[in-house]
């Protein structure tokens, strides 16, 4: 049975929370945000590519002056966008998470078959990082998987927006988990 609770955020204190837990133990909970009547504005996946557009590469070499445009992009959109952002990144680095993907590395006879995981992870965040055409296009033919790029600040761009939009710290449960070896069907052979 599903039961649907409406109240304000502002309603939400410790005894709620224990009242919660007391007369719903162990129940799933979905958390749907609404101001007003007004519905919140999703980031779609062609609003995520965009934004990924303005990382400024002119500055390679000092990631956070490449990085800050998003950032400060994504500083000026609702907080749910910037979880949505987290979650769509979440996905895109998830899926390039496989045994073909990263076969490239394991291949490669300096790391003796050894793969590590934060650089595939890092080299995955590159492929991202470089826009909607080449992510597909590794996507969809993983011999083109680089392994010489990588670009790590991209893990960090939604925290360092979250942290500035509110002060606080960014603690995301993301959509997808996106560490090496977590895509499980993707690493079967």
């Amino acid at each position: 049975m599903t039961t649907i609770l409406n109240f304000n955020v502002d309603d939400i204190d410790a005894k709620f929370v224990e009242n919660l837990k007391r007369d719903f133990a162990h129940a799933d909970v979905e958390i749907h945000l609404k101001d007003g009547n007004t519905p919140l504005p999703m980031m779609s996946d062609s609003d995520f590519w965009a934004a990924l557009d303005l990382l400024d590469w002119s500055k390679d070499g000092e990631d956070d002056q490449v990085v800050e445009p998003l950032v400060a992009f994504l500083t000026e959109l609702p907080i749910a966008s910037i979880y949505r952002f987290a979650d769509l990144l979440s996905e895109k680095l998830w899926k390039l998470d496989t045994y073909l993907h990263a076969r490239i590395f394991l291949n490669d006879p300096d790391e003796e078959g050894i793969l590590s995981v934060d650089d595939f992870l890092y080299t995955r965040c590159a492929v991202v990082a470089n826009g909607r055409a080449f992510y597909e296009k590794v996507l969809a033919q993983p011999e083109f998987m680089p392994s010489d790029l990588t670009f790590e600040p991209l893990l960090y761009v939604a925290l360092t927006a979250y942290k500035r939009k509110t002060g606080k710290t960014f603690t995301p449960v993301h959509a997808y988990n996106y560490e090496t070896y977590s895509n499980k069907e993707g690493w079967k052979r």
